[in-house]
């Protein structure tokens, strides 16, 4: 992994670049992102929010998760990528993280998830690699 990491969206008029190493990088197999991704999961990358700059107008779309928790999408409104996440209006504070959606960056060749959520909506033929962490739903402790 190169530093800063940079991406965008497939029309390229949403851009970011990432100025620190992501905390953690996982899959999520809730129904939402599958349907989402129109895929069997989404890959996440947890990044500072401090060290990410985005360039170009998103659009903002908020849904309640499985969890009950609202979840805010960060998409361009030319090509309908959904480029990550982000906290609610109000409930950002000092220390927050943003999540990028892997498929996103430039290089995805140092991407490794190590932690899966929502296990128990994954596809029958995805098989998690020995020794990853594995949650049945969503632990509150761990950012999405």
């Amino acid at each position: 992994m190169k530093l800063p990491l940079t991406g965008g969206c497939l029309c390229g008029a949403i851009r970011y670049e990432v100025a620190q190493p992501p905390i953690t990088v996982y899959t999520c197999h809730c129904t939402d992102c599958q349907r989402i991704t129109s895929s069997a999961f989404s890959i996440g990358i947890v990044v500072p929010a401090a060290a990410v700059r985005l360039s170009g107008e998103t659009r903002s779309v908020e849904s309640m998760a499985d969890s009950g928790r609202i979840k805010r999408r960060l998409i361009c409104p030319d090509c309908g990528i959904w480029i990550g996440g982000e906290p609610r209006s109000g409930t950002q504070v000092p220390g927050m993280v943003r999540v990028i959606r892997g498929g996103t960056l430039d290089d995805t060749s140092w991407v490794r998830p190590t932690i899966h959520f929502w296990t128990r909506s994954r596809q029958p033929w995805v098989v998690l690699p020995d020794g990853d962490q594995r949650y049945e739903t969503q632990p509150e402790n761990v950012a999405r």
